[in-house]
């Protein structure tokens, strides 16, 4: 069994209201914990912006084995612009598909597949099947690629991952059978990377950090972050190295044993995020303003 697990795909949030009405009502969702913080992440978490921002995870399960979503929502900033990197969210859910009818929430048909648009532009695929006993609702992440065997051979090499399947454009990759996988989806022309580009993260031990940031160092890759502990007032240190692979898509790699210690479920955090919401005035201040928040 691989010692490097899934962890979740960050998403940015321009509307946090929504959002969280999409991931409550709709996909019937845990919000697991909240944080706040005043300034930027040293390793951009929040993307490239140095003010106040929350972060909230949400997902079907404890963290130590869900793949779950970062919601990262930067004070002031109103709407980020998608590009064509992210292709979307595979989500076994049922009950999902009769809440978007119910809620009368815009969905597709692709074949059996429902597609719903999270606020922001993200697609969630939902598949109308159920989940046995310990495995992940949540299937897998796809992402564009420009170049399938490039991209494959790195993920392959520098980040561990295991081939489960390719087939024409497409490849899907991971790190155990009961984990969610990562598909690469060959798009055939240049990956861009709008403002609302997300970033996917996975944990391995704390000792394997300096392996992974030297295997892309040498292989002449893109280390966006070298490796860097990162404080979250009140809870446990991490470290963590981010990467870019060969179209920019951003990988976090963290220490698992801190991680897990960060990651334990808040009873608090459905609290927290609405105190959160209700505190933050700075959609009437614009309002009264005559303005619009900024797009990023």
């Amino acid at each position: 069994m691989s010692s490097r697990r899934a962890l979740h795909f960050v998403f940015k949030v321009g509307d946090r209201t929504e959002l969280v009405r999409f991931f409550r009502d709709v996909l019937g969702i845990t919000f697991l914990r909240h944080e706040e913080f005043e300034e930027g992440c040293k390793a951009s978490c929040n993307g490239p912006y140095d003010g106040k921002w929350s972060k909230t995870m949400v997902g079907y399960g404890p963290e130590d084995n869900h793949f779950v979503f970062e919601l990262t929502y930067n004070y002031g900033i109103g709407t980020y612009k998608q590009g064509n990197d992210f292709r979307g969210i595979t989500v076994c859910n049922g009950p999902a598909i009769r809440n978007a009818k119910d809620k009368n929430w815009p969905a597709t048909q692709e074949g059996n597949v429902t597609v719903v648009e999270a606020p922001g532009g993200y697609r969630f695929r939902l598949v109308d099947e159920v989940v046995i006993g310990a495995v992940d609702p949540v299937q897998k992440v796809t992402l564009s690629c420009s170049n399938i065997q490039k991209s494959v051979e790195y993920w392959s090499n520098i980040c561990g991952m295991k081939q489960y399947s390719r087939e024409g454009n497409t490849a899907l990759l991971g790190f155990a059978d009961d984990q969610c996988k990562l598909e690469l989806e060959d798009i055939g022309e240049k990956v861009e990377h709008g403002t609302a580009f997300g970033r996917i993260a996975f944990s391995c031990p704390r000792s394997e950090l300096p392996d992974i940031e030297k295997k892309a160092k040498e292989a002449g890759e893109t280390i966006l972050t070298p490796l860097v502990s990162l404080d979250t007032p009140g809870k446990a240190t991490v470290e963590v190295v981010i990467l870019a692979d060969p179209d920019g898509h951003e990988i976090c790699f963290v220490g698992d044993e801190a991680f897990r210690e960060l990651s334990k479920f808040d009873p608090k955090a459905d609290k927290l995020l609405n105190e959160a919401i209700a505190a933050d005035k700075s959609d009437e201040w614009f309002a009264k303003k005559g303005q619009e928040k900024a797009t990023a």
